[in-house]
C-alpha cells in the first residue's frame, strides 16, 4: 500500500461569504471524517494560514486521485507518494554498487 503526502490550500472559488464558507466546510469536514473513519486519511493538519495544510493518506494511486479531486474546485492538491526509508535506502545503494560496477 502506497503512502501519500498531500499539500493542500483553498482555492479562489471558495466562497467568500460566511454562511455559504461555514456549510462547504461542514461538508468537507463529513468527507474527511469519513476518509479517517475508512483508515485512508492517516493524519491532517492546517498551516498558521488557516487556508492552507497538509494530510498524510494510505492507499492506491487511483483511489488517492479519486479521494482529492472530491474537493475540486474548493481544494487545490499537490500529491506526492512517499518512499519509505529504509526502502529509498535499499534502491540507492542498488544504483550506487550499480554504478560503482561500470567502472
Amino acid at each position: 500500500m502506497a503512502r501519500f503526502l498531500i499539500l493542500w490550500r483553498s482555492s479562489t472559488a471558495w466562497p467568500t461569504d460566511p454562511v455559504e464558507s461555514s456549510r462547504l466546510s461542514e461538508k468537507m469536514w463529513a468527507a474527511i471524517d469519513d476518509l479517517i473513519k475508512k483508515g485512508v486519511v492517516k493524519e491532517m493538519g492546517w498551516f498558521l494560514d488557516g487556508a492552507s495544510g497538509y494530510t498524510i493518506g494510505e492507499g492506491e494511486a487511483a483511489d488517492t486521485f479519486r479521494n482529492v479531486s472530491m474537493f475540486s474546485p474548493f481544494i487545490e492538491c499537490e500529491v506526492h507518494e512517499v518512499i519509505p526509508y529504509e526502502k529509498a535506502k535499499e534502491s540507492l545503494r542498488a544504483v550506487w554498487k550499480a554504478l560503482a560496477a561500470r567502472k
